[in-house]
C-alpha cells in the first residue's frame, strides 16, 4: 500500500504565517513524488473560536461565578457586542476589510476591557502610525481581552502562540503531562479534535506526522496523537521538529508511546523517508535518528547507512494546502522587530544549515542543526524564493538562519539583483566587521530591511568568553553602517550570564543606552541566561563558574538545567528595570536619566564614559581598498553630453554624464577620455552582469589607455558616484 502523509503544526504557533517546517517536509516529499497534505491546526483553531458561532459557544461553556474577576465579567456583560463584532475584525486582521481600520480608530466600535487601559500611554506611539497601524493594533488589544476571558473562564492553558506551555517548559518528568491527558479534554482540545477528526476522515493518511516546534505546541501535539490512536490505530504517528531536538535526546519513558510510534531528531527528511520504508516493507528494519519502542523499552535506532540530504536536494518549501489567505496580522507591542514576528506574512527560506561560527558558549553548538553548516547556492536561494512568490503570491521573506553568512548574503543580495526581483527580506546575523557600508548598501538596494543579531552582554570581558567573535566598538560601528543605509538593526540582549557582576550588568545597560541614544539601533530585547544541556556551559560548567544543581537526567525532557553561580547574584531582580529602560530607549527619550532610575534598588555607578560609542563612531574608517575587493554599480546607464572647456587660451575636451537615481539626478564632469573608460565600465561592472569585475581588473583596463588610476580613482567625479551607488565589497 503506497503511503500518504499527513502534517501537521498543532496549536499554537504565529497567528500571521504559518511555522515552516511542514512546508520545508513536503517539499522534500514532492522531490520524491510521495503523497502528502499538511495543515497548520494553530490558525485553523483560532478561526474557530474567534468567529460568531465560536464566541456564542464560548460564552454559553465560561464558569462565571464570584471569584471571577471584575474584568471578565464586564467582557461577559458585553457578550452581544463581541459576537456582533468578531468576524468583521478578523476580517480586517486578515486584510480583507481595510476600510473597518476608520470605525475601529474611532474607538466606539470595539468593546473595551482591561487591555485598553495602556492606550493612554501608548498614544503618543499613534502619532506616527496611520489609521490602519492603529486600527491594527486596537484590535489586537481586543482579541487579547478575549484570550484574558478564556484563560480566567474557560481553559487557563490558553494562549494566542503557545498553548499549555506549562507543561511542557523543562518537563524533566512526563508525569504531569501525562495526568493532564488522562483528564478530559478541554473546550480548546475539542474544538482541535473536531478539524483534526475532519481532516484524518478525509485525507486517510498512512502515516501522521507532528511537529513541534516549541514548549507551547507540545501538548496539544500529545493530546492529537492520542485521538488518532484510539480512533484509527492503523495509522502510524511520529513526532519531530525543535522541541524534540533540543529537549528528548535523552527520552526513556515508554508512556510516550503510547502516543507516539516514533520519535525523530534533527533534520527530518531521511529519518521520515526511513519510516516510511518501514511501514511499507516491515522488513526494512533501517531507522535514523529515531525513538521506537522494542520489547516495551525506549530505543533509539540509528543503523541506516545513507547520508542526510545536501540542501541542494531538499527541494523549495511548498505552503499548499495552507490557508495563506486566513493568516491573521496583529500589532502586540510598538517594538518595531517584535511586530515584524506578527504582522504581516513571511516565505521562511534558510540561507545555510548551522551557524558558520558555530563558537558561542551559550548556544546549543553541539547538535546538528548549529553544528553542520552548509550554505545553499544564491542562485538556488533565487529559484527557489521566484517558485514561492509564484506559489504564495506573497514576496516577503524571512531568512531564519542562525547567522547568515556576509559572503552569501552578499551573492544573494547580487543574484537578486541581477533578476531584477522585487522582494522585501530579513535575517539573523553576527555583528562581523564584514558588514561595510558598501555591503550594507547593496543589502539595502536588494530588499533587505531588516536584521537581528546576539550583542549578548555588552561587555568586551563577556564577549570574550561568550566567545562572540566581537567586540562592543565593532558591533556600533556595525550598526551603524546598517542603520545608515536604511535597514532596522535589532538586538538580542543577554544577562545573568555566569560570572557577570552586577558593574558588568550596569556597564552593559550604559553601551545599550548609548547605542540607542547615537541612533545605530533600533530595538533590542533583554532576556536572561538560561543554561541549556548541549552548550558548552552546561556541558562544561566547572570552566564557567557554575554549578548544576544535579546530574540526574530527566525521562522526558532535557534541556534547561538549574545550577548555580559563584556570584551568588540574583540576576531576576534586575529584569524589570532593563526592560523599562529599553521600553523607552526605543521610543526615543530618557537618555537623560541616571541609570538608577530604573531600579528600585542601589546599582553602582557606571564605569563606561558617557560617549564611548560616540567616540568609537569618530574613528576614521581605513580607506584602502584591497586589489581583490569587488566592484559593482547600482544606478543605470548616464545621459552622456560633449563640451568644450576653455581657459587662457587653452582648451579642453569635457564630457559632463548626467544620472538618474530613484530620489534625485546627479551629474559628474570629466575630461572626454575619462568620461569614454567610465561610461563603458560602469556598463561592465553594472549589477546587471553575470561577471563581478574586481578593483584589480578595473585598474588593468583603465591603465591599457590612461595613467594614474589612484589619482582617478580618488578624485571627485568617483568620489560622487560613491555616493550613489558605485560600491566596493
Amino acid at each position: 500500500m503506497k503511503t500518504k502523509l499527513f502534517l501537521i503544526t498543532p496549536p499554537f504557533t504565529q497567528l500571521n504565517t504559518p511555522y515552516p517546517a511542514t512546508a520545508y517536509i513536503k517539499g522534500f516529499l514532492n522531490t520524491k513524488n510521495i503523497d502528502s497534505v499538511q495543515a497548520d491546526l494553530g490558525i485553523e483553531v483560532i478561526l474557530k473560536l474567534f468567529s460568531k458561532v465560536g464566541l456564542s459557544n464560548l460564552f454559553k461553556i465560561a464558569t462565571i461565578d464570584d471569584a471571577v474577576s471584575d474584568n471578565s465579567k464586564r467582557i461577559f456583560a458585553l457578550q452581544d457586542e463581541y459576537i456582533k463584532t468578531i468576524d468583521a475584525v478578523i476580517r480586517f486582521l486578515q486584510g480583507k476589510n481595510p476600510t473597518l481600520g476608520l470605525q475601529i480608530c474611532q474607538e466606539d466600535y470595539l468593546p473595551e476591557a482591561s487591555r485598553f487601559a495602556q492606550l493612554e500611554e501608548l498614544d503618543w506611539a499613534f502619532g506616527t502610525m496611520g489609521t490602519q497601524d492603529k486600527a491594527k493594533h486596537l484590535a489586537t488589544l481586543y482579541l487579547e481581552d478575549i484570550s484574558d476571558f478564556i484563560v480566567e473562564c474557560v481553559d487557563d492553558n490558553f494562549g494566542f502562540s503557545r498553548y499549555a506551555e506549562r507543561l511542557g517548559r523543562s518537563a524533566n518528568s512526563f508525569d504531569e503531562l501525562y495526568e493532564a491527558l488522562q483528564e478530559e479534554p478541554t473546550y480548546i482540545d475539542e474544538v482541535l479534535l473536531s478539524i483534526l477528526k475532519e481532516r484524518i476522515e478525509t485525507i486517510q493518511p498512512t502515516l501522521f506526522l507532528i511537529s513541534i516546534p516549541f514548549p507551547g505546541n507540545l501538548y496539544s501535539s500529545f493530546r492529537s496523537a492520542q485521538w488518532v490512536k484510539k480512533y484509527h490505530p492503523e495509522i502510524k504517528i511520529s513526532a519531530g521538529g525543535g522541541f524534540p531536538n533540543t529537549e528528548l535526546r535523552s527520552l526513556s519513558d515508554a508512556r510516550v508511546f503510547e502516543f507516539f510510534d516514533y520519535i525523530t531528531l534533527d533534520d527530518g527528511e531521511l529519518p521520515i523517508e526511513e519510516l516510511i520504508a518501514n511501514i511499507e516493507n516491515p522488513n526494512h528494519n533501517s531507522f535514523k535518528r529515531t525513538f521506537l519502542l522494542d520489547d516495551g523499552k525506549v530505543v533509539y535506532k540509528n543503523n541506516s547507512v545513507k547520508q542526510d540530504y545536501k540542501q541542494s536536494q531538499v527541494g523549495t518549501p511548498d505552503y499548499s494546502d495552507l490557508l495563506l489567505d486566513k493568516y491573521i496580522s496583529v500589532i502586540e507591542i510598538v517594538n518595531p522587530m517584535h511586530r515584524m514576528w506578527s504582522d504581516g506574512r513571511w516565505n521562511k527560506l534558510t540561507m545555510a544549515h548551522g551557524c558558520y561560527w558555530g563558537k558561542c558558549t551559550f548556544c546549543d553548538i553541539s547538535l546538528d542543526y548549529i553544528k553542520i553548516y552548509e550554505p545553499v547556492a544564491a542562485s538556488l536561494l533565487c529559484d527557489r524564493m521566484e517558485e514561492m512568490m509564484e506559489q504564495t503570491g506573497e514576496n516577503g521573506f524571512h531568512y531564519v538562519d542562525e547567522a547568515a553568512p556576509p559572503a552569501l548574503m552578499r551573492a544573494l543580495a547580487l543574484e537578486i539583483l541581477r533578476r531584477k526581483l522585487s522582494i522585501t527580506w530579513w535575517t539573523n546575523i553576527r555583528f562581523e566587521k564584514s558588514f561595510s557600508r558598501d555591503l550594507c548598501l547593496l543589502l539595502k538596494a536588494s530588499g533587505c530591511i531588516a536584521v537581528s543579531g546576539g550583542l549578548e552582554v555588552a561587555s568586551d570581558r563577556l564577549l570574550k568568553l561568550i566567545d562572540k567573535g566581537v567586540t562592543v566598538e565593532q558591533v556600533a560601528k556595525v550598526t551603524r553602517n546598517f542603520t545608515e543605509a536604511g535597514i532596522m538593526v535589532h538586538s538580542y540582549l543577554m544577562y545573568g550570564y555566569p560570572t557577570q557582576t552586577v558593574q558588568e550588568t550596569v556597564d552593559s545597560l550604559e553601551m545599550v543606552r548609548q547605542l540607542f541614544e547615537v541612533g545605530v539601533l533600533q530595538s533590542g530585547f533583554w532576556h536572561q541566561f538560561a543554561m541549556t544541556a548541549h552548550s558548552p556551559v552546561g556541558m562544561y560548567p566547572e570552566k564557567f563558574g557554575v554549578v548544576k544543581e544535579t546530574e540526574v537526567i530527566g525521562t522526558f525532557a532535557n534541556n534547561d538545567i538549574n545550577y548555580t553561580d559563584s556570584t551568588g547574584i540574583d540576576h531576576e531582580k534586575f529584569s524589570f528595570g532593563l526592560k523599562k529602560s529599553l521600553f523607552n530607549f526605543m521610543h526615543g527619550i530618557c537618555f537623560d536619566y541616571t541609570l538608577q532610575e530604573w531600579f528600585d534598588f542601589k546599582i553602582p555607578k557606571t564605569k563606561i564614559t558617557e560617549d564611548f560609542i560616540f567616540n568609537a563612531l569618530q574613528e576614521p574608517e581605513d580607506f584602502k581598498i584591497k586589489p581583490t575587493a569587488k566592484i559593482v554599480w547600482l544606478g543605470g546607464k548616464p545621459f552622456v553630453e560633449e563640451f568644450t572647456k576653455s581657459k587662457k587660451g587653452n582648451s579642453w575636451q569635457m564630457m559632463s554624464l548626467t544620472f538618474h537615481d530613484k530620489k534625485e539626478s546627479f551629474t559628474i564632469q570629466t575630461n572626454k577620455a575619462e568620461g569614454e573608460w567610465l561610461t563603458e565600465i560602469l556598463q561592465k561592472v553594472s549589477v546587471a552582469n553575470a561577471k563581478v569585475y574586481t578593483l584589480q581588473e578595473i585598474k588593468n583596463d583603465f591603465e591599457k589607455q590612461l595613467e594614474d588610476f589612484e589619482l582617478f580613482w580618488y578624485s571627485k567625479p568617483v568620489n560622487s558616484l560613491r555616493e550613489y551607488g558605485l560600491l566596493v565589497l
